[in-house]
């Protein structure tokens, strides 16, 4: 097996220097991390600009951009993958050029100040599996309500009744108001008799009719036939899809998703 240096590291480099290593690890298509002090400027369906500031600003072989703060996880800027991305100096400053082409948003990073580079040469051919937690699963179905059923609409979650927290609190297409009780593995007999007590106590502090709904990849036998005996309901929720789901959403947006349309329908 043919051995290979996975990584380039400079430290300190002249601005001038760090727009040539730049440049050629963008052209080889390689992962670039720099640290360093830099200004941002975005133009797009928004426009923003960040002050200057000691940063780490990623740059990944298909393209995506990330600017990090010293603290949080989130990326105070970023860009997708497939951007078009230049290293060049301007005004005396080492800028890196983002561009997303449709729709057409622009990231400039400006720096004046380098203190790390490493360009990465990775190979990651895993195969990733992601199995969604009961938090998950939640917000999976806040953001798509039909993964329990059609017409159900989510009015507030975690919401506290006497005997605990009811996972999902909603209403059905008949104006019949529902309590989702969330499980990440099959569901047992313990379940249903958590999600009955949690019914019942609504019935008697909204002094109408409440249905109990039961989420989960499975249910036992035991379970089943208590569930039924009950006139509570099983919906299989799979924790894979609900992963699916959120992968497809960006944590910022997702959460802004939820709690807007949590504010839409409060006092429903």
């Amino acid at each position: 097996m043919q051995s290979r240096n996975p990584s380039i590291v400079n430290e300190k480099p002249g601005l001038e220097e760090a727009v040539s290593i730049i440049d050629k690890a963008f052209s080889e298509r390689k992962t670039v991390i720099i640290v360093g002090n830099c200004w941002v400027d975005y133009q797009g369906r928004a426009s923003s600009k960040l002050e200057p500031g000691e940063r780490i600003v990623i740059v990944k072989e298909d393209g995506s951009v990330l600017v990090h703060r010293s603290r949080g996880y989130e990326p105070v800027n970023w860009q997708p993958p497939g951007c078009l991305i230049q290293a060049y100096m301007e005004g005396g400053y080492l800028t890196i050029k983002s561009v997303k082409r449709s729709p057409r948003e622009t990231v400039k990073i400006f720096f004046d100040k380098i203190f790390f580079i490493s360009v990465l040469d990775l190979r990651d051919e895993g195969e990733f599996s992601l199995y969604a937690s009961e938090e998950d699963m939640r917000r999976a179905i806040l953001l798509e309500p039909s993964i329990i059923e059609e017409g159900f609409k989510p009015i507030e979650y975690e919401k506290k009744v006497e005997p605990g927290f009811i996972d999902v609190y909603g209403i059905d297409r008949n104006g019949c108001m529902v309590v989702v009780e969330i499980k990440r593995r099959t569901a047992g007999k313990e379940a249903v008799l958590q999600l009955v007590k949690y019914v019942e106590s609504l019935k008697a502090e909204l002094k109408r009719e409440v249905r109990g709904i039961l989420a989960a990849p499975d249910i036992s036998k035991d379970a089943k036939n208590l569930l039924v005996s009950l006139g509570l309901s099983f919906r299989r929720v799979d924790p894979r899809r609900c992963s699916q789901i959120l992968s497809k959403i960006c944590g910022r947006v997702e959460e802004r998703r939820i709690m807007d349309f949590l504010r839409g329908h409060s006092g429903g």
